[in-house]
């Protein structure tokens, strides 16, 4: 039997071709958006299970250390190690900020976590080169992302690291690469003053007679080196013991340390219904206007292909074709359309995703809910141009 989609199709191949690339790209674009979403999702779960923590204990009535500031004394770990069902617990420091590096600026975020014993919660994983910081200072670990290379020298603030290690996917809920410091190293970073700021503190220091009492010159000293030094951390990341009990653990801190706690299901609930909540309610109205043009555009598209071939339609008509018969050919050519967009559009997702500057996710469940909603929208088009198909005067047609 002679499929009269096929003929019509092989007749204009060129034009229907790029039709179909034409909307590939639209679709491609709206998968991507898709996977922006996702690959924002996946960045904050990362950061979750990157981290080794099964407890976050945060300055009191905070939602830190990723949504808003926290900051704790690094020795409130000491008595937490000593809680039961409590296996570790170690200090880290979070600062986001810009590191120059070959002529431009890379934003990171700039991690310190103690080095002194293997496992800590915190520490890089996924060493893919090079090796962990085995120094108390100028050592740096960094994340592929970041462009840094193994002996690479990176300037953090006033001090110089050499980079001896490289990760994979060690990133913040934002995206952001990581760059992982020795605890001691990261705490001078993020709250170490500059000198004028230290020059002018000691000033203030002097002109006190309270800080600096007469005939007492120890007490100014004291005063100056406890506001020039910081030993404050922006969370304790703490690791269970076997069959401990996350919500019983988190409720014991929070009662005799006086901090708040959050467990990794909390945490996953204020990195993605809090933190990214307003990105990613901007990707779904952007995936709903693409979605309503994509509509438009498609039904365009086999609308003025069918009009463009009234006159066939009309011979059709003539030489006794059915109904049925040119409402399947219509319809063949609307879905042929769709599924080489379809195609070309995941194709193309796939080859420029990794160009852009943020992770994109791109899920398979995606990529087949995407497919069903393109045909569908295909075959609902498909039926408009079958009315004004089937409205046409085979006499009026051939004689205009």
């Amino acid at each position: 039997m002679i499929s009269l989609a096929g003929r019509d199709i092989m007749h204009g191949w060129g034009k229907f071709l790029l039709t179909g690339v034409g909307l590939g790209l639209l679709i491609g674009v709206t998968l991507s958006m898709a996977g922006v979403y996702r690959g924002m999702v996946d960045d904050a779960q990362a950061l979750l299970d990157n981290s080794g923590a099964d407890l976050w204990v945060v300055q009191k009535d905070t939602l830190g250390p990723y949504a808003e500031p926290s900051s704790l004394p690094e020795d409130t770990k000491r008595p937490i190690r000593a809680m039961r069902g409590v296996d570790r617990a170690a200090g880290v420091t979070y600062l986001t900020m810009q590191i120059a590096h070959a002529g431009s600026d890379v934003r990171v975020m700039v991690v310190g976590v103690d080095m002194t014993r293997a496992g800590e919660p915190g520490q890089p994983t996924h060493i893919i080169a090079g090796r962990h910081i085995v120094h108390s200072h100028y050592e740096a670990v960094a994340d592929v992302k970041t462009g840094f290379a193994i002996g690479d020298i990176v300037k953090v603030r006033r001090n110089d690291y050499r980079i001896v290690g490289l990760t994979s996917r060690m990133v913040s809920s934002g995206g952001d690469p990581m760059l992982f410091l020795t605890l001691k190293d990261a705490q001078q970073a993020q709250f170490q003053k500059d000198s004028d700021a230290i020059i002018q503190q000691r000033a203030r220091t002097e002109a006190s007679p309270t800080l600096n009492p007469p005939g007492n010159p120890a007490v100014a000293t004291a005063v100056n080196a406890a506001q020039t030094g910081n030993t404050n951390v922006n969370a304790i990341l703490v690791t269970l013991a076997q069959g401990a009990d996350a919500d019983s653990v988190a409720a014991d801190i929070r009662r005799w340390q006086r901090t708040t706690v959050y467990t990794h299901a909390q945490m996953q609930e204020i990195l993605v219904e809090k933190l990214i909540a307003n990105s990613a309610r901007q990707i779904g109205m952007f995936l709903v206007i693409l979605a309503i043009v994509s509509a438009a555009i498609v039904a365009f598209m086999i609308y003025t292909m069918t009009i463009g071939k009234i006159r066939e339609i009309a011979v059709l008509k003539l030489i006794g074709t059915r109904n049925r018969t040119i409402s399947w050919m219509i319809l063949q050519q609307a879905l042929g359309l769709g599924l080489i967009g379809f195609v070309v559009g995941k194709i193309a997702a796939t080859l420029w995703a990794p160009f852009f500057p943020k992770y994109i996710l791109l899920l398979p469940s995606d990529s087949l809910l995407g497919f069903a909603i393109v045909m569908i929208i295909c075959t609902l088009a498909s039926f408009l141009a079958i009315q004004a198909a089937l409205k046409v005067d085979p006499a009026e047609a051939i004689g205009g």
